[in-house]
């Protein structure tokens, strides 16, 4: 008697239409896995990773997942479209940038509110969310799953132009960490990713303006790391073979930071 190949995974990726995310639903696909392709805003961009995938039965579905209403819809519109979700990416987030600059010194009340609001509310209550979602429906159908939190090297180094960042991911990295110990009876692991600086498109015009080679310089090897490199990451700790590594927080930095 033989056995034929394992069946397809459905993996939901949040945050896909660029970026760190496109790079894992494309490196998902590759593996075989049906994938969700969520995004904020962007539908044009999110067909484009769609388009980019391997194999068929791909999905895009989209809105803020800070709304838990939109939340809830979403992971249903997933279970209801592919069947189930087998595995959870938490990638989804507001980054640094010039928009969301808040150092203390320079911020009036009325930014800074602002900006914490958004940012804990996109980059850590939104993953909280959909971990909730996704891990109680596993539970229910009694079937493994693996969840991957996208943190951030911003969590042990600081963030002085936007705290509420590194405030943020420091917590999904806490986070993770607790659902990995309560989840673990029910045969899901949860881990995460907190990469460096990552050249992705939206980082290009400061690799090529004058703070480019202060970013390379930061690691050792005298670049910055990839969008590629991170979605290894990911369909390494989403593999079966990486249930052992629930609970761990992979520094993926180029030694540009070292944790004590």
């Amino acid at each position: 008697m033989t056995t034929g190949a394992p069946p397809a995974r459905t993996a939901l990726v949040t945050g896909a239409s660029r970026g760190i995310g496109r790079a894992t639903a494309l490196a998902l696909s590759r593996r075989g896995d049906r994938v969700a392709v969520h995004y904020g805003s962007d539908r044009a961009a999110a067909e484009q990773t769609r388009a980019l995938l391997s194999g068929a039965g791909h999905l895009v579905v989209g809105g803020d997942l800070a709304d838990p209403v939109t939340a809830q819809r979403v992971v249903a519109e997933v279970q209801r479209e592919l069947g189930r979700i087998d595995i959870l990416v938490n990638n989804a987030a507001v980054a640094p940038s010039p928009e969301t600059y808040h150092r203390v010194e320079n911020t009036d009340f009325e930014t800074w509110q602002r900006v914490w609001n958004r940012m804990v509310d996109v980059d850590l209550t939104a993953p909280a969310t959909m971990t909730y979602l996704v891990a109680r429906a596993l539970i229910a159908a009694n079937a493994p799953g693996v969840i991957v939190n996208i943190g951030s090297r911003g969590a042990f180094r600081g963030e002085p132009d936007h705290p509420a960042y590194g405030a943020a991911k420091a917590g999904l990295h806490a986070f993770g960490q607790s659902m990995a110990v309560a989840l673990a009876p029910h045969g899901i692991a949860v881990a995460t990713v907190a990469p460096g600086f990552v050249g992705t498109e939206r980082q290009q015009p400061k690799l090529a303006g004058d703070t480019g080679d202060e970013l390379r310089a930061q690691s050792p090897f005298g670049r910055v790391g990839t969008a590629e490199e991170v979605a290894a990451a990911v369909v390494y700790l989403t593999s079966p073979e990486a249930q052992w590594a629930s609970g761990a927080i992979l520094d993926l930095n180029g030694a540009s930071h070292l944790r004590t």
